[in-house]
Parts: structure tokens; C-alpha cells; sequence
């Protein structure tokens, strides 16, 4: 029986740190949090171990006063607020899986820190996690879940977790016989991973190389390799317009200064020529079926072909 009380539209997303959800897919959550849908955001750490960019807040760093994760919950509170999403769930609760921490590999991606803490993300237990989001899955019902690919996009081992978690998750979830405790089963129709398109990525970068910016994005080369983020636009299943909030989610990045810098390479492109680079984003199914294609070849709406 249908719930009355339940959107017909019910997108889920889960994102490992504050800050991942506005990057990655704000426009996308503020144009489907605007046109009704249910939106819920589930985030896995509160981020910990992020550099901090505040002079004045440096004290907050895990190797001194250790509660920087407490401030970001407040910045991603006020992130949520402009992109107009009400459900927001801490993954088994605020606290519970702590930021695992990065440094850089020598190839340009992230891995693992050499010394992480014992409630890490990443040192997660595989079910106990997955069966967190298992309960929000019953309880919600989604019908389309967003997560990262199996490379988090760019290494961070949390980014990896959740990927990891978010797929598990998905697959216990539709299995009657399993933890009934957490719910009735319920099947996800259709699973994405998130993707920065690469022809997106080369227009946006020669742009900002031409008007003699060399510093956004550094090293990257409009005409040469690209890192493991951006997805050949062959492999991308969707695109999702939401141009008409790139306001609201340059807004929400400006929710996270200890993260995010104004002059930063995230705002180098937020001005009218960038607007393509920020406010379409990409995506590629990872689970379902696809439906109606437009003339690119790509959806435009990351619902079509469901039912209610």
C-alpha cells in the first residue's frame, strides 16, 4: 500500500565526508530537493581530518583540540539548508565512523594515512557498516541511490568505504530473509556513481587557461592526461541539469570555509562561462536500467523509467 506520507520521488545519497554532497552533487540535490522529490543524505564521517583553511580555527585540527568534526557539522547543517534538503542521517550516528585520514600518492591520488585512528571509516566492519544504511534504505525506500565508483573518485579511502558500504548495503537491503529486524526488504531500481564529465573537464580547464589562470586545477593540461575522477564521457549514463540552482550550490560550498576557498579552483569556473562546468552533473549506472535517452545520449532525469 502506498504510503501518503512518502514523496513518489525518493533519491538517496552517500557521500564519506561534510562538503562531499555540495561538490559532487548539490545542483542535483537542490533541483530534485525544489521540485519534491525526497531527498536524504547520508554521510559516513564528519570529517575530522580535513585540512582547515581559517587561520583562526587551526586550534579545531585533530593533532591539537581535535573537535573539527563538531564545527563541520555545523557547516554542513547551513550547506543543506540553501540546497533545501531536510534529511540528513550521520551514518550509525554522529560520531560513530571517525575520518580515516589521506596523504597523497606519488602518482597524484590519495591513499590511506600511514597512521589512522581504531574507529576509522576505513577500518569499518564491511556488514556492521552497510547494515546502518540498510535500515535507511527499508525505512525510506528509495528508488534511485547516488554513491561514488569503486575508486572514490579519487582514492580517499573513505570515498572507497563508501562506495563499498553504499553497494553492500544495497544488494543486503533486497533480501527478504535478511536482519527482517531493519525492516522489510526493499530493492534500489537504480544505482549511480557520480563522474566529472571529461570533455566538461578539458573545455572548463582551456578556458581558464586562456583568460591566464595557471593555478586552478594545477598541473592539469586541457589537451593532456586527466586524474582518475574524470570519466570519458562514453562511460557516462547521466546528465542532470541544474543550472537553475548553481546558486544554491556555490552558496552551500561557500557553508564550508574551513574546506573550501574562495579563490579556490571550485569558484575559478562558477562565473557565467563556468556555469556548464558546475551546475550539469554526470553520473554513470551502476545498477538498472536506463531510461529515456536525449539527443547527447545521456538522461536527464535520474527517475526516468521508474514508476512511483
Amino acid at each position: 500500500m502506498t504510503d501518503p506520507s512518502r514523496p513518489d520521488r525518493r533519491l538517496l545519497l552517500v557521500h564519506a565526508h561534510p562538503d562531499d554532497e555540495s561538490i559532487g552533487t548539490g545542483a542535483t540535490m537542490a533541483k530534485y530537493a525544489a521540485e519534491g522529490a525526497g531527498v536524504t543524505l547520508v554521510t559516513c564521517t564528519a570529517g575530522e581530518m580535513g585540512e582547515i583553511l581559517v587561520p583562526d580555527l587551526t586550534h579545531l585540527a585533530a593533532d591539537q583540540e581535535d573537535r573539527l568534526g563538531e564545527h563541520r557539522r555545523g557547516e554542513i547543517a547551513d550547506a543543506l539548508k540553501v540546497l533545501g534538503v531536510t534529511d540528513h542521517r550521520w551514518l550509525g550516528g554522529f560520531g560513530t565512523y571517525r575520518d580515516s585520514g589521506m596523504q597523497w600518492h606519488e602518482d597524484g591520488y590519495a591513499i590511506a594515512a600511514d597512521t589512522i585512528h581504531d574507529n576509522a571509516f576505513w577500518r569499518a566492519d564491511l556488514t556492521e557498516a552497510a547494515d546502518h544504511l540498510v535500515a535507511v534504505v527499508r525505512e525510506l525506500r528509495p528508488q534511485v541511490l547516488v554513491t561514488y565508483d569503486q575508486f572514490g573518485g579519487y582514492g580517499h579511502p573513505d570515498h572507497i568505504q563508501a562506495h563499498r558500504v553504499a553497494m553492500y548495503a544495497a544488494q543486503l537491503a533486497a533480501v527478504p530473509s535478511y536482519r527482517k529486524d531493519l525492516g522489510e526488504a526493499w530493492k534500489i531500481a537504480k544505482i549511480y556513481w557520480t563522474a566529472m564529465s571529461e570533455s566538461r573537464m578539458r573545455a572548463g580547464l582551456r578556458r581558464l587557461r586562456e583568460a591566464g589562470d595557471t593555478t586552478s586545477f594545477e598541473g592539469m593540461d586541457p589537451d593532456g592526461p586527466l586524474p582518475p575522477f574524470v570519466t570519458a564521457d562514453e562511460n557516462l549514463s547521466a546528465a542532470v541539469d541544474g543550472s537553475a540552482h548553481l546558486e544554491q550550490k556555490m552558496d552551500a560550498m561557500r557553508s564550508y570555509p574551513t574546506q573550501i576557498t574562495l579563490d579556490g579552483p571550485f569558484f575559478a569556473l562558477s562565473n557565467n562561462e563556468g556555469n556548464p562546468m558546475w551546475g550539469v552533473e554526470y553520473f554513470r549506472i551502476a545498477a538498472g536500467e536506463l531510461g529515456e535517452l536525449g539527443a547527447d545520449g545521456l538522461e536527464s532525469d535520474l527517475f526516468s523509467g521508474l514508476e512511483p
